[in-house]
């Protein structure tokens, strides 16, 4: 299997610290707002590439973080007069809400900045000690004129990464480039004690802190948004290495942003949809299909046009799927391995999903013709496209109790349509036939019988 690692700017193999065991730590929400499609964008990747690894045997602890303390968390309680908590709650409480419905594996830990305050300190002392960090007028800075090999991660050169830096001016920092470990408590606003006075932990300390607590010094994976690679995971290496002398991550995996407009789909520029209002209309299930159907890497715009485009696709799959028996079976069929073989080659591609989609459509294509010709491979073909779908974490597609349910029901109707048509009573058993037109079924009377179809 081979990913695309940032770090090093090309695909590599993939090879575990510890065989048969992967870490991942993936940068969760700054709970100030509702999670929008932009966040999922990025929570579908690293589920993806979870599920993936999973699949293929690996044993993978998977941590998803929340910073709950930030500025625009504060901000937002002053102007609606609550606690900062209230504020962080409510909407990691909405971010577990996507995450069910959308039907994302749980992280195995969902750590919190404000419950790690002893780990953060702890780590600024070390790089006190080790004199990569300083006090001045009550903050601590990281020194990044300190750490070799700072801008490893995003290539950037020096004044490349002043502009991009989101640089903090203040007085008591030597370097516009350094970074803030610890803040300096300001009237009206929460704090925590430390040795260094009363403050709060900067941003990128958070995520080193507990990214290293949970999963050791050096880890597999640490994955995020391509926006976060600078500075937010390039000031991670710099104070995790600085602190451990060791390499902090093997993999850097990123996925590309989703656009709105031409504009990157963002709460600082006001520019967001949110996933909650998206799910009322449109089935989660196309969502993932909209979301996976490109790249990761590949950036995407979102239009109306382009979902109901995917929706449609859906359509097409769940369609195929809902045809003949209401039952899986194990592929014999040398023909049928083979599509999991490609199936596979694809994923181990740098998860290539255009190319697995691209696979489905050619399976439902010829699984439509065995289907035509009461073909036994049909239901390998189909057995495969829904073992395909659950490893993408497609859900509730197949579900037999509700198939079988709707299967009676139309029986019954058919049973019912029948008489009426040897009663002579047209005129009902064609209204039958068009309300359930209108419903999306079609009736097709045959000399054999009658069927149905569901569009």
């Amino acid at each position: 299997m081979k990913i695309y690692n940032t770090l090093k700017k090309e695909k590599e193999d993939f090879k575990p610290i510890k065989e048969n065991k992967v870490g991942i730590y993936f940068c969760g929400m700054t709970v100030q707002d509702s999670p929008h499609i932009g966040h999922l964008r990025a929570f579908l990747s690293g589920d993806l590439l979870r599920r993936y690894l999973e699949y293929k045997g690996y044993e993978v602890k998977y941590i998803l973080n929340f910073t709950d303390i930030d500025d625009k968390i504060i901000k937002k309680a002053w102007e609606e007069k609550v606690d900062y908590r209230e504020i962080a709650q409510r909407y990691e409480k909405e971010y577990f809400e996507v995450e069910k419905i959308m039907n994302i594996k749980p992280a195995t830990f969902y750590p919190r900045a404000t419950q790690h305050i002893d780990e953060i300190i702890k780590l600024i002392i070390i790089l006190k000690e080790k004199g990569f960090a300083y006090e001045s007028g009550g903050n601590v800075w990281y020194d990044v004129s300190k750490f070799e090999n700072y801008g490893k991660l995003s290539g950037k050169k020096q004044d490349e990464l002043l502009e991009g830096a989101r640089v903090e001016p203040d007085p008591t920092k030597f370097d516009p480039l350094d970074f803030s470990l610890w803040k300096k408590r300001k009237e009206n606003e929460p704090y925590f004690y430390s040795p260094f006075g009363e403050g709060r932990p900067g941003w990128h300390i958070e995520c080193s802190a507990m990214s290293m607590k949970y999963l050791g010094e050096s880890f597999d994976i640490h994955g995020g948004g391509q926006d976060l690679i600078f500075p937010h995971h390039e000031n991670e290496i710099a104070q995790s290495e600085g602190a451990t002398g060791k390499e902090f991550v093997r993999y850097w995996f990123h996925n590309a942003p989703l656009n709105f407009k031409g504009e990157k789909m963002s709460k600082s520029l006001g520019i967001f949809v949110k996933v909650l209002d998206i799910v009322k209309e449109i089935n989660p299930n196309v969502l993932r299909f909209f979301l996976l159907k490109s790249h990761y890497r590949s950036p995407i715009e979102y239009e109306d046009s382009l979902i109901y485009e995917a929706k449609s696709g859906w359509e097409r799959i769940e369609n195929f799927i809902n045809k003949g028996e209401i039952k899986e079976i194990d592929i014999k069929s040398p023909e049928i391995k083979e599509y999991l073989k490609k199936f596979e080659e694809y994923m181990d591609d740098d998860l290539n999903t255009p190319k697995v989609f691209s696979l489905i459509f050619e399976l439902v294509r010829l699984g439509n013709i065995y289907y035509e010709k009461n073909d036994e491979r049909f239901l390998e073909i189909k057995s495969l496209i829904i073992l395909i779908l659950k490893i993408l974490g497609f859900s509730n597609f197949d579900k037999k109790v509700e198939r079988k349910l709707i299967d009676d029901l139309l029986n019954i109707i058919i049973e019912v349509r029948q008489k009426l048509r040897e009663e002579k009573r047209f005129y009902l058993s064609d209204k039958i036939r068009e309300d359930l037109k209108n419903l999306g079924i079609i009736l097709e009377d045959k000399k054999e019988g009658t069927s149905y179809r569901i569009l």
